[in-house]
């Protein structure tokens, strides 16, 4: 993860979660505008996506919709990855990017999240998530709206994740939000392999 705030503030309204249990569960949540109220409002999605990470991405939207309609709101993705199966189920509301970076010959491919307009605790709309099949080495990025969601160059088989998003972030930062670059490799297995 590499994330930085507005110029100017000292505290981001953009967060992650990353939980592991019978599933990997990752989220990337930004609170509308920045600054304190935004970081309350993420902070607060953070906390319902992790007490709840073993539901699905629809109720754990619907959980943090309840939990944000005295805040200012978000825009929140979640991902869930079944590494038994090899499958990902994914949603977001708002304008949180994602995509999956497909690293399997022959054709190197890219996936994108299934995104529904609204914002999380002040218009919630119909929830359909995706799924996604996971190869071993694909890559999942997820980016606030602080981020171009062109995200550069393809990573590299052995690039870790780390140097994949400091390098989006300094490339891709937009300078004027809040800015914040997930990035996780499968590695299939157990859910603690899969990032």
């Amino acid at each position: 993860m590499a994330a930085r705030p507005i110029p100017g503030e000292r505290v981001s309204g953009d967060c992650h979660v990353a939980v592991s249990g019978e599933r990997l569960v990752v989220a990337v949540i930004d609170g509308l505008g920045h600054g304190p109220e935004a970081a309350h409002a993420a902070g607060r999605a953070a906390d319902v996506v992790e007490a709840h990470a073993d539901e699905r991405p629809e109720d754990m939207l619907r959980r943090c919709h309840a939990a944000l309609k005295s805040t200012r709101g978000a825009a929140i993705t979640i991902a869930s990855i079944d590494a038994d199966v090899g499958e990902m189920t994914w949603l977001g509301v708002g304008n949180v990017q994602a995509t999956v970076l497909q690293a399997r010959p022959p054709v190197a491919g890219r996936e994108w999240v299934p995104l529904r307009g609204g914002v999380v605790g002040y218009l919630l709309p119909s929830l359909r998530s995706g799924t996604v099949r996971l190869e071993r080495d694909d890559v999942l990025v997820l980016a606030t709206d602080g981020v171009r969601p062109v995200f550069g160059d393809w990573p590299g088989p052995s690039e870790p994740p780390q140097d994949v998003a400091n390098r989006i972030l300094a490339a891709q930062s937009r300078g004027t939000d809040d800015a914040l670059v997930l990035v996780a490799r499968y590695r299939g297995g157990s859910p603690e392999n899969a990032a």
